[in-house]
Order: C-alpha cells, then structure tokens, then sequence
C-alpha cells in the first residue's frame, strides 16, 4: 500500500497537466482534492496496520523493484512506513488535502488553464514530499529532495507575469541547490564509507561505534547533510529564500511553510538521529545555528508590514525552535513541534489568505483594521492559531515549544534555553501585533493614519485611500470565507487548540504519547523484524551490552511533578502572557508611545526593516560578483570573444580562402594552358634539383 500513497497525487497531476486545458475548474479541483483524499485514507490504514504491531516491531518495507544495480551499488525503490515516517504522511496528507480543499475557492479566479496548472504543481508537490519521507534510502529521499525544489520553483513563480514572483522563485531554486549539493555530496560519502544508502544498514553500521571525540568523517557527513538542511529548511545562512516564497498564491505559502518543503530538514536530521548522535561537534553547530535562526527572524518579524511576510519569518522563527531540538538531541520533541506547527501555521497563512481574498489582493496591515466585526470566521480561527503559536497554555504549541525548550534546559544549554525563551517572547509580540493591526482599531487607513504618519521617516507609506469614518470596516462590503475556506479554517482551528494534547508533559498528569511513540525511529537498539516477503536488508546485529529489550521513550530527567520542569513551564507561560500584555499596549492601546520608540531607536528599526541588510550583503557580495563575471568575462570574453571568435574565424578563413581560390578560376583556355605550362617547368625543376 505504501506505493499507492505518492502515487494518488501523482496520478491527479498528470490528469490535469494532459487534460486540464479541456477540464472545468470544478474538475480540475475535484480531481486533486480526490487525488489527496485517497492518498490521506490509505495514509490512515498505513498506520492503522503499523500501530497494530508492538513497539519494536513497527516498520512497514516496500521494495517496487530494483531501480540501481551497479557493482557494489544496489538501491532499490523502497519505501518504508515507521513511527517517523508516519506522523510525516500524516501531516501531508492531511494538512495537504486541507489545503487543496482550500484552494478550490481562493483560486478560482484564475483561468481554467491556470487553475489546472495549480492543481497541477500542489499535487505534484506533495508527491514528491510523500516520496521523500516515506524512502527507506537516502537515494530514494533525494529524488523526494529535489522534487519538492523543483516544485517551489513552480509554485512561487506561479504568477511568473510578475517579476517579484518570478525572481522569488528563482531564488528559491538556486539558494537550494547551494545546500543540495552540500546534501548529495554528503550522500557520496555515506555510501564511500559504509557501501549502502539505506537508513537502517548505515545507522546499524554506526550505532556500536563510539561518539566521535574530535572532527571526523561521522562528523563530516553530517555536516554535509546538515548543509542540504539549510536550504530546505531556511536556516542561517540559506533562509533568505523563504520570507520571498510569499509570493506565491498564499495556498502555496500554507503548504510549503507547514506541511512540505521546510519540514524536509527537520525529517532529516531525525532519520539520522543515529548518525548524529556519534558527531557531538555537528549537533552544538545544529543548535547554534538552530538557536541563532530563531532569534534573528524573530527580530525582524517584529516590524514587517506586509501580513505574509511576518508570518514568512515566524516560519523561519519556528523552524529555529525544531532544529535547536534536533542540536540537543531531543529528537522527539523536535518532531512534535513539527507536527503542532504545521496546524497552526496552516491556519495562520489560510486565514491571512481569507483576509487577503476580501480585501482582494491587499497584503499590507497599514491598510487593514477593525476586520473582526466583517470576518468572524477568520478573525476567531486566526486567533486561535496565534494564541497556539504564541505558547499559550493550553493550546498545541505550548505543549510542544514547552517540551523543547525544558530539553534543552535539562540537557545542559542554559545560554540556548535563554535565545529559545526570548525568543518566545518576541513571538507573542509580532503574532499578536498582526491581531491587533489587522482586526482591531479602526478601519483601513485610518490605522495607517495613526500608525503610519509618526514614521514616515522610518518607513514607506502605504499608499493613500479616502479615509473611512466608520469604527469597523462595514459588513456590507467585506466577506468572510466562502464555505470552501471556512471549513478547513475550523478544522485546522481544532488542530490548533487539541493537538498537543498528544504530547502532554509527566509533569502535568500527562503521558507524551508522540515521545513514546517516535522513540524506536532515533535507535537501533533493536531493530523490527521485516515482514514476510521482503527482501532482507542485512543481519540483524543483536543489542548492544545492556540495552532494552524494547526502545522506550527518553527518560525525563526529572520525576513527574518536580519543580524544575514546572518551574520552566511557569517561565515559559509568563514570557508568552507578557509578550501578549506587550503587544496589546504597543499596537492597539498606545500606538503614539509605538511611533516615539520608533523615532528614538531609528537605527535599530531601519536595521530591521531592511532585515540586517542580508539581501544586500548577498547582492554585493555572491549575485553582483557573479553576475558581472558573467557579463563581462563569460560572456563577452569567452562566449562571445573566444567561442564565437573562433567559430566565425574559421567561417572567415574559409571565405578568404575560397576567395583567393576563385581569382584563379578566369574561364580562359589561354591562361590554364599558361598555368598547366609552369606547373609542368616547376615539377620539372624539382626533379633536376633532386
């Protein structure tokens, strides 16, 4: 069954690629929409079949056939279904098909054509990431890696008419493949070092060897995967990609930022939890780099004006938190939070989308306000996505950023557990700023007027609109989500507020269920035995001196109820409370005391309204450099000069030539009988001579 799970949304993208052209909207959405469903309930089933078997038991192999064959390479298309891979299906299936059911609304004013070619891209999208979790080898993931590339491309550059997107998307493209090649080069030298690709055989390989003590070749594979992580999951240096996705329809932003291609990272660096657990170098550069990504976007989220681009750098934010997870080894948890997040981040680029859609195309909160009363639908989901992301108890991303960061505290990191809590902090603040902007206060420019005006040297003004007296933004003129919007709204609301309930915390009564169920996915301790049929990966090599019969989830370091953990969870729920109370009296209650902070800190705020200048380093440093190399040396000097210079040389010698040849060509008997005279005293002449 496992091959059926990409293939369904595979298949819905080759019907509308053929046949979209010929196909109604309410067809071309109906056949994705299916194509998604399908592959959800055999999701479902999947891990319905999985969970049946015992704990050390649950792993799923489907090998379709032998794909590569050469000498000592053997990979076969596989697939394999474990408790990591089954949340990730999960998560794309479900959050995907959400958001195809979405989409049939937002898009709709598109043209057919257009409308097929979405569908088209969303499909393929998530076949590729269905392909790349659900691969038993690293190949087979990279086929799923570079998929998911190719179809961020597609999709950010959908509206390709318009530069900002046409650029965004290549952007995209090219800072992923910087990563990529870090990734595949990493993978040449996993199977250089152990003669096999699959997961299972390199971590059987690794797991009885000795973390490393110093920068070895452990090491350096994981930091060339690490590398590939980078992009995919928009970490420090190679995140600048994904703020400028938003370009894309906001449908395409609520999958690639919560359900496909920014996950990818995170998924696998747990894959590889046994690899990098033996390089302790890479995983303090994984937190580092995880810890520094966090703070950073968090920062310049707190002052973006455009709705989906601070919801751009929240991803970015939250992605930090995942993989400062993944650094201390907290695998689990990192996971967790990739599955809370991808509810109510969902949640918060669809509603940004619904406001959008009413507002038809208006993405800047100076011109948005008093929303709430014309959208309820939308302001009430959206709300409750914003309460979950800003770790308010007891919504979905508390239990899981509350689990990260006790980990990392408890693991020894106190200096990260502080970047991780400030962090939190400054996420209620931006979160709650674009509540209180879009929905609050007065009504279009009126918010402008009072927000705007006191930084017109700080900031670009949005543009002028005939100002609106009116307390709320009339009904009459606005409309909430259509039927087809609202209802993957509500449900992701739901998500939003019950999902971390699977995660609960010892300390408060609960069991973590997620930890539990995860915990066979990061060891080898003792592998599931492969079901009948299958070709066997390699001996099993028995358990280390010691170890469990059954791999349990990680022990908590304190006993439920100790004070530390509740005391971390007092913290963390103090920090997101007053980065709410902080928020409500910048943004809605005292925006004059915002405007004068403004003013007084006006370098800090032009640094991060322009984002620490990255974009700028990059252009002057990495694209100007190269593009002027290409201009004038590739171009002009080797293309033009040598490559055409040589080529229309040759069409030039052999023009001279031909013309030298021809003045011998007179058509006079008299001067080739003259010529044929010389020739013969010329060869004569020789003949004596020699």
């Amino acid at each position: 069954m496992l091959l059926l799970i990409p293939l369904f949304p595979f298949v819905g993208f080759l019907v509308n690629l053929a046949f979209g052209r010929r196909l109604s909207k309410t067809a071309s959405a109906s056949v994705a929409c299916a194509a998604m469903a399908a592959s959800l309930v055999v999701s479902m089933a999947a891990v319905v079949a999985l969970v049946q078997h015992a704990p050390d038991a649950r792993i799923i192999d489907q090998s379709v056939y032998d794909w590569i064959a050469s000498g000592d390479l053997d990979v076969p298309l596989a697939f394999r279904l474990d408790p990591l891979s089954a949340v990730m299906i999960l998560v794309v299936t479900g959050i995907g098909f959400l958001i195809h059911v979405y989409s049939a609304a937002y898009m709709e004013e598109e043209t057919p054509s257009e409308y097929a070619r979405y569908f088209s891209y969303v499909n393929l999208f998530a076949s590729f990431m269905l392909v790349l979790v659900l691969g038993s080898t690293f190949l087979v993931m990279f086929v799923g890696w570079e998929g998911v590339g190719l179809c961020s491309y597609l999709l950010i550059g959908f509206w390709y008419r318009k530069k900002s997107a046409s650029d965004a998307g290549k952007k995209a493209f090219i800072v992923n493949r910087i990563g990529d090649y870090g990734f595949l080069v990493g993978l040449i030298l996993v199977f250089v070092h152990f003669g096999t690709l699959d997961f299972h055989r390199v971590a059987q390989a690794i797991a009885p060897l000795a973390p490393e003590g110093t920068f070895g070749p452990l090491s350096l594979i994981a930091l060339l995967l690490f590398v590939g992580a980078t992009g995919k999951s928009a970490q420090i240096p190679l995140y600048i990609w994904l703020p400028d996705a938003m370009e894309g329809p906001t449908p395409v932003s609520a999958l690639i930022h919560a359900a496909t291609m920014v996950t990818a990272g995170v998924y696998m660096i747990g894959r590889n939890a046994v690899l990098y657990s033996h390089a302790p170098h890479v995983l303090a550069i994984v937190a580092g780099i995880g810890a520094a990504t966090a703070l950073l976007s968090a920062t310049i989220g707190l002052v973006q004006n455009d709705i989906k681009r601070v919801l751009a750098y929240s991803t970015v934010s939250q992605l930090g938190y995942m993989v400062l997870a993944m650094g201390v080894g907290a695998y689990a948890a990192g996971i967790f939070h990739l599955y809370t997040h991808a509810f109510f981040k969902a949640l918060l680029f669809l509603g940004a989308g619904a406001v959008i859609h009413a507002l038809h195309g208006e993405q800047d909160m100076r011109r948005m306000g008093g929303l709430r009363h014309a959208l309820p639908i939308t302001f009430w989901t959206f709300l409750v996505a914003t309460v979950a992301i800003a770790g308010v108890p007891f919504f979905a991303g508390f239990f899981s950023k509350d689990e990260i960061l006790y980990q990392v505290y408890a693991t020894g990191h106190p200096w990260l557990w502080l970047i991780g809590t400030v962090t939190s902090f400054l996420t209620a603040i931006y979160m709650f700023r674009v509540v209180f902007l879009t929905f609050y206060g007065k009504p279009a420019d009126a918010v402008g007027a009072q927000h705007v005006a006191p930084l017109h040297d700080l900031v670009e003004p949005a543009p002028k609109r005939p100002e609106e007296e009116e307390p709320a933004a009339p009904a009459g003129r606005l409309h909430d989500a259509p039927p087809l919007m609202a209802i993957p709204l509500v449900v992701l609301a739901v998500g939003a507020a019950l999902a971390g309930y699977l995660g609960v915390s010892p300390s408060l009564g609960g069991v973590n269920q997620i930890a539990t169920f995860l915990a066979p996915s990061f060891t080898v301790e003792r592998l599931p035995p492969i079901a009948e049929g299958v070709r066997p990966l390699a001996e099993r090599e028995p358990g280390r001196p010691g170890a469990p019969e059954t791999p349990t989830a990680p022990e908590s370091p304190n006993a439920p109820g100790e004070p530390s953990e509740l005391g971390l969870m007092g913290i963390a729920t103090f920090v997101a409370l007053a980065g709410i109370a902080v928020a409500w009296y910048l943004f809605l209650a005292r925006r004059d005391v915002t405007a004068a902070l403004a003013r007084r800190l006006a370098p800090i705020h032009r640094l991060l309204l322009h984002k620490y200048y990255v974009d700028e380093a990059y252009q002057a440093v990495v694209v100007d450099p190269v593009v002027t190399a290409s201009e004038k040396g590739l171009w002009r000097g080797v293309d033009a000069g040598l490559i055409d210079g040589a080529a229309n040389g040759v069409g030039r010698l052999v023009r001279g030539t031909g013309g030298l040849l021809r003045t011998v060509q007179t058509g006079s008997l008299r001067a080739y009988a003259v010529s044929l005279l010389v020739g013969v005293v010329l060869i004569l002449a020789y003949l004596v001579w020699r």
